[in-house]
């Protein structure tokens, strides 16, 4: 099945040593960040609903598409945080909004906390608060995943997984093949190293050092990543994030509800600049 046909309005480029989707834009720009499956034209479905002047820009993080690995074999998420100001830095763009996915809400807060100064606001969405062990020991769960992707393969790893990143995969066909498209392109060593960052990442660490503007988004048919997790990283940022609960997505917020995802954006990025909701 072809990919949609939004999805052209994103045009490649390659920037220190990772690749990326953008549509270019004179207004503020937007940086998402993917999970664990997924990669950067998973955003493309939101495109049509945020506005036209945006600078949307949609990485593939280190070791996934056409970006480079990271050179350690176990990374945490400073690692890709510093990937990530490296690409903003060759783009020659100062400050951003982020919008992080799934693990990419591992990578997003790190950034956040590590250079407080390029970031305008933050968007968490699907949070994954991470495994939390030491690094180089492997939770069960993480040595799972990269067992399966081993003995099945990508093609019959995503088939098997895609339909959990839904709510209602049988009445969201198209999303449910984007999904499975982008799983299935998942390769070694990126996605080793990236299960490796979520076994051993800290969310709410990173969380509780944020002093920029961020809200959170939840898909209430999330079965990967719980209200439990969404619920710790409000905690971590002391009730200071407004919340946004999608009833009609699950965890693959941007491919099976893009309108209501953006939406959510929207209304939150809108709350955040209300100088009463501002943190210092």
């Amino acid at each position: 099945m072809a990919d949609l046909a939004t999805d052209t309005v994103f045009q490649p480029g390659t920037a220190a040593g990772v690749s990326y989707l953008r549509r270019a834009g004179r207004g503020p720009v937007l940086v998402c960040l993917h999970g664990i499956g997924s990669r950067g034209d998973s955003f493309a479905p939101m495109l049509p609903y945020l506005p036209g002047d945006w600078d949307v820009i949609a990485w593939n993080a280190p070791g996934y598409g056409a970006s480079a690995p990271l050179d350690a074999d176990w990374p945490v998420e400073g690692d890709y945080a510093a990937s990530l100001l490296g690409m903003l830095e060759a783009l020659s763009l100062g400050r951003v909004t982020l919008l992080g996915h799934s693990l990419g809400t591992l990578m997003a807060a790190r950034f956040a906390a590590d250079h407080p100064g390029r970031v305008d606001a933050m968007v968490l969405g699907a949070c994954a608060c991470g495994h939390g062990g030491a690094v180089g020991q492997l939770s069960d769960a993480a040595a799972d995943r990269l067992s399966a992707l081993e003995s099945e393969g990508a093609a019959a790893f995503a088939a098997k997984r895609a339909p959990r990143l839904l709510a209602d995969p049988v009445g969201h066909a198209e999303a449910l093949a984007r999904v499975e498209r982008a799983m299935a392109a998942v390769t070694m060593p990126g996605y080793g190293q990236a299960v490796r960052m979520l076994a051993s990442g800290r969310l709410e660490a990173s969380l509780a050092e944020v002093r920029v503007p961020t809200g959170l988004i939840w898909g209430a048919g999330d079965v990967v990543t719980p209200r439990a997790q969404t619920d710790r990283a409000a905690t971590a940022l002391q009730g200071r994030a407004p919340l946004r609960v999608i009833e009609t997505a699950g965890h693959a917020l941007h491919a099976e509800a893009p309108e209501a995802f953006a939406g959510a954006l929207k209304e939150i990025l809108s709350e955040l600049d209300q100088p009463d909701t501002r943190t210092t």
